[in-house]
């Protein structure tokens, strides 16, 4: 018998990264907001609603689909995502030529949040299965892409709108997102059973703290502490990682007095710190641990998040927003790895689907928040203190993660050496 062809792990990491750079583009929805007001008099609350449906929908679909992705594989997993998102992005062209709102809700809302979700946790559940010897880098890679989509997709929308109109612009990027996403499926696929990548030896793993602790089930691991413990950090570093990203420049324009288009061009050079925290933090727990990168965010945040309503100087705000940027990219990137470590590979997709069901709670929890804190306390800066409290709550159940974890690893030593 002929040596079997194995795909090139690194080709279905650039995959992955394609598919992700494409439903990442829901991060630019805001250059929509301006020109369908200006059109139709919808109010900017009414069209930012849209992005809330597509990440309510995102929450939804990765968390019920989840299943879906682990039973019919990656491949099938992307061409699903690549028609929802296609058609989803594309119909709401038919959604501004009849002038409607609840189209619009409807294809870029719910058929493209459904794309949303599937597509994200496809390629990131299949990666590391390729990569067990460094899966924080490997899941980095692509969430990354997921996080660099707006800087990439922003000038394109402003350009196509400006030379082809709203309706067209949606037209030529479902259709162009569709042809990447199914391009970037086709090459995806689980590793075969047996296969290891060159260098690396399971056994030396199973005798080291890079052992995972279980193989279970999405039901099973449901019914442990640790899901919980995994979905609440989430939440939290999610909630008020949003809430600031959607206070960043009125923040910058109200408590440092930055003039309104140097805000947005630094709030654009902030956002280039989620895309990297994603990769850096991410490719970090690969060595100092899951557990110690996100008692690493919590720590870094609390501080953050009290200096910052104390601050008027610019390059003070700016280097604790960039970083607060990075623990919210990184913490999306480091959770994938993190699920391999604590229940295995088995059903990764669908435990990583329940998991992100926190992403769409938080979506709609720290917008509002932070909306809330403004209105009733006249600026966003107080809000940022009760942040801080969150991180703190934040930083207590990693603690408690972490002790689970290592109980856990004792006993699993002691079985081995009973065994």
């Amino acid at each position: 018998m002929g040596k079997r062809k194995v795909k090139n792990r690194w080709l279905i990491a650039l995959c992955a990264v394609g598919i992700h750079i494409s439903i990442g583009s829901v991060y630019a929805w805001s250059n929509f907001t301006g020109p369908l007001s200006e059109e139709f008099g919808w109010s900017a609350s009414q069209v930012q609603f849209t992005f809330s449906v597509a990440i309510l929908f995102l929450g939804l679909s990765a968390a019920f689909l989840g299943w879906f992705v682990e039973k019919y594989g990656p491949r099938v997993a992307g061409i699903t995502a690549a028609i929802f998102f296609g058609i989803g992005v594309a119909g709401s062209g038919i959604a501004v030529q009849a002038g409607s709102l609840w189209l619009l809700y409807f294809f870029y809302g719910v058929l493209g949040g459904i794309g949303l979700g599937v597509g994200y946790i496809a390629p990131v559940s299949t990666l590391v299965k390729w990569f067990p010897d460094r899966r924080g880098l490997a899941t980095g890679m692509a969430i990354m892409g997921f996080g660099f989509a707006a800087a990439i997709a922003s000038p394109l929308m402003n350009f196509f709108i400006n030379q082809t109109g709203i309706a067209a612009t949606f037209y030529i990027l479902g259709i162009s997102y569709f042809v990447v996403m199914i391009g970037s499926s086709l090459y995806l696929s689980r590793p075969p059973e047996d296969w290891v990548p060159e260098g690396y030896d399971p056994e030396e793993q199973e005798s080291s703290d890079k052992q995972d602790l279980a193989n279970m089930r999405a039901k099973e691991a449901v019914k442990t502490k640790r899901f919980y413990y995994l979905w609440v950090m989430l939440f939290i570093n999610v909630t008020c990682g949003i809430a600031v990203i959607s206070a960043a420049k009125p923040l910058l324009e109200e408590s440092v007095g930055v003039a309104a288009g140097t805000a947005a061009t630094l709030v654009g050079v902030m956002g280039i710190f989620n895309g990297l925290g994603r990769i850096g933090w991410a490719s970090a727990s690969d060595y100092i641990g899951r557990g110690n990168t996100y008692l690493a965010f919590f720590v870094l945040q609390i501080g953050l998040f009290l200096i910052v309503p104390y601050t008027s100087i610019t390059w003070v705000f700016v280097v604790a927003f960039s970083v607060i940027y990075t623990c919210y990219g990184g913490g999306f990137a480091a959770m994938p790895a993190f699920i391999g470590d604590l229940f295995g590979t088995k059903e990764l997709g669908a435990i990583h689907g329940y998991i992100l069901t926190a992403w769409a709670a938080a979506g709609l929890a720290g917008p509002v928040f932070a909306a809330w804190m403004k209105d009733t306390t006249g600026s966003y800066e107080n809000s940022l203190i009760y942040f801080a409290g969150l991180f703190v709550i934040a930083l207590v159940v990693s603690i408690l993660t972490k002790r689970d974890e290592k109980q856990k690893r004792q006993a699993l030593k002691e079985e081995s050496r009973t065994a």
